[in-house]
């Protein structure tokens, strides 16, 4: 999958760091701490949320829940919740790791696409000692529009100086592969057990699916 490509673009949360359950925690945390019930079926309330930037999300939720909450508080809520756990409980998905030394050392451009904010992208990468390795990183909030636009996956590239053709996307959710393929690249999805029931449009959607990312080292040998 990686011959003829000149960039490999990942998304963050469920592709390259394992983190969809702690956005779990954390919405169900935020709501409570609220005295706002939470959704009878958190799963679908998570499903509904797929794709939309960190600022989408917020205003998402104070239409949602009527929070009277500034947008920028919700926000900044999150980035003090998520901190610590992106900082010390969020491991890098398997094979993730091997698979950046590999690709650096063969030249490839490395960008990050992601619906999470600036901050706690960088917590994350700083934690794992794996900031260098990426050329450029957009979120959903400094383009037009979230996924399952192409917007933040064109940006990226743009930021890498690679045209689109040549680049080959990571994505764990169907809005994220929608947004990849819209882009004009390929796209692999990836396996998480957040997004397991979506797994049959997933392979429809996308260009191969792995379970890890040994799968791809494999290729490569």
């Amino acid at each position: 999958m990686l011959e003829n490509r000149k960039a490999v673009i990942f998304d963050l949360d469920g592709t390259l760091v394992d983190s969809m359950w702690m956005w779990r925690e954390i919405d169900i945390e935020f709501l409570s701490g609220k005295g706002i019930v939470i959704p009878e079926d958190i799963q679908d309330f998570q499903d509904e949320l797929e794709g939309m930037g960190f600022t989408e999300t917020a205003v998402f939720f104070k239409k949602r829940f009527r929070i009277p909450d500034s947008i920028e508080d919700i926000k900044n809520t999150w980035i003090l919740m998520a901190e610590d756990k992106y900082s010390t409980q969020v491991p890098l998905k398997p094979g993730a790791g091997e698979l950046l030394d590999m690709l650096k050392k063969r030249n490839f451009q490395i960008g990050i696409s992601s619906s999470n904010s600036t901050e706690l992208i960088r917590t994350v990468l700083e934690a794992h000692e794996i900031e260098d390795y990426f050329g450029c990183i957009t979120t959903c909030c400094q383009v037009p529009a979230g996924k399952p636009a192409p917007d933040v996956y064109l940006e990226t590239a743009k930021g890498l100086g690679i045209a689109p053709e040549d680049c080959l996307v990571f994505e764990d959710v169907p809005m994220g592969i929608l947004a990849g393929k819209r882009a004009g690249m390929k796209v692999c999805a990836v396996d998480d057990k957040f997004s397991r029931n979506q797994e049959k449009e997933k392979r429809k959607l996308a260009d191969w699916y792995i379970q890890d990312y040994y799968e791809v080292l494999r290729e490569c040998l």
